[in-house]
């Protein structure tokens, strides 16, 4: 992700999460923050000029062994169901295993079955629920994930070169 997707960022924000929303302001801090990692898919060919698909970011490890978490995993709706949020996924983890994490943490909102469902099918586990996490009053499940000793074909590691833009 550069600083040019901030505002299409900002805009899916909005159309995905409504209340829980991040600003244009937020992307660009989040892009500046150290241990930062963002990353978006985009409709096209060269990687560049193409419509906003999807977008993940994670933040850490800040030391090896240490944990990282998905700040972030957004896929916009006409490219749901395509694959495009465990390409995202499967790169953040790929990034998290680079930098040495020991376990990679998230938070979904519970009911988020789609959701709920790829990062299981990804290996993530269910460790603990955090009550009216929300803007909206929902709760979230804390999901974690740690990397496998050995690298099979098809892990998280087996990015698609073209498809995401870090």
């Amino acid at each position: 992700m550069r600083w040019w997707d901030a505002a299409a960022v900002a805009a899916a924000e909005t159309e995905l999460f409504g209340a829980d929303a991040w600003s244009e302001e937020s992307v660009w801090g989040e892009l500046a923050a150290h241990g930062r990692w963002y990353v978006v898919a985009v409709d096209g060919d060269d990687g560049d000029d193409g419509g906003l698909l999807g977008y993940a970011g994670l933040a850490g490890p800040l030391e090896r062994g240490g944990d990282a978490d998905v700040a972030t995993l957004a896929v916009l709706g006409a490219a749901q169901g395509r694959g495009t949020g465990r390409t995202l996924l499967r790169a953040l983890l790929a990034r998290a295993r680079s930098c040495g994490a020991g376990s990679v943490l998230l938070e979904v909102k519970v009911g988020n079955a789609a959701a709920v469902a790829l990062y299981a099918s990804e290996g993530f586990e269910r460790i603990a629920v955090r009550r009216r996490y929300y803007a909206d009053g929902s709760d979230a499940e804390v999901l974690r994930w740690r990397p496998p000793r050995e690298t099979a074909p098809g892990a998280p590691d087996d990015v698609r070169p073209g498809t995401v833009r870090a």
